[in-house]
């Protein structure tokens, strides 16, 4: 976003949100987080104060508002020129800016919102001898947003070979040292679905249980787009 104050006087913001997630073959969703920066150029005269304010949860306290569209904020962390008492005091972002790219601040934060996207997975094991791994992919956002570069790691056996990847968009690789599967999707619309199925070959197969399969995890950048339901 720019903000003009002037002909010569400007500074401009952005805000990137990386989304991500871990999901288990039975459990459900088991991790959902968030992880933010607030990057600004700035071009001004002068040391002016700037200053920004967060809905963040202990915001909305401090003020006596209501909590409905109030985040909490975790592991929080400011550029040099943020003053710290301040938003200690009563949650604002004050600060004299140096001219510039920097990065304001970096955060961290879980959602309890539904994922942004839905993993389902099955996993079917034929004749003692191979196996075949089902993903579905599912856009639960707007429309007229696009996800980008997502990347969906899918363990595998250990002992898996000869893989076989089929994808109704991307590309699936096999990553044997990591025991995964990666399937990468460039751009992934609002409200899209996607497969990918990837078979292998198994010296032999035994009954594993659900429990002691690690998660499939998700990563992925929405732009223009504020995953976590923080407003400034």
């Amino acid at each position: 976003m720019l903000v003009g104050l002037g002909p010569q006087w400007w500074w401009w913001w952005d805000w990137d949100q990386t989304g991500g997630g871990e999901t288990g073959t039975s459990a459900g969703v088991l991790l959902s987080e968030v992880v933010g920066t607030i990057k600004l150029k700035v071009f001004l005269s002068g040391m002016p104060e700037l200053r920004l304010g967060l809905n963040d949860r202990v915001l909305f306290e401090l003020t006596g508002r209501g909590k409905n569209k109030s985040v909490e904020l975790e592991d929080v962390k400011f550029h040099q020129c943020v003053r710290l008492s301040r938003f200690d005091s009563d949650r604002t972002i004050s600060f004299v800016p140096p001219d510039g790219d920097f990065e304001l601040m970096s955060y961290r934060l879980g959602t309890r919102a539904k994922p942004l996207i839905w993993i389902e997975s099955v996993i079917e094991k034929f004749s003692h001898s191979r196996v075949e791994i089902m993903v579905k992919a599912k856009a639960q956002f707007k429309k007229q947003s696009v996800a980008n570069g997502v990347e969906i790691a899918v363990p595998v056996p250990s002992d898996a070979d000869s893989p076989k990847f089929k994808t109704s968009v991307g590309s699936a690789k096999y990553l044997p040292e990591k025991n995964l599967v990666v399937w990468s999707i460039k751009s992934f619309p609002g409200g899209k679905e996607h497969l990918m199925r990837a078979h292998f070959g198994l010296p032999s197969v035994e009954k594993e249980e659900d429990e002691g399969r690690p998660p499939i995890a998700v990563r992925f950048e929405i732009p223009y787009f504020t995953v976590s339901g923080i407003q400034v």
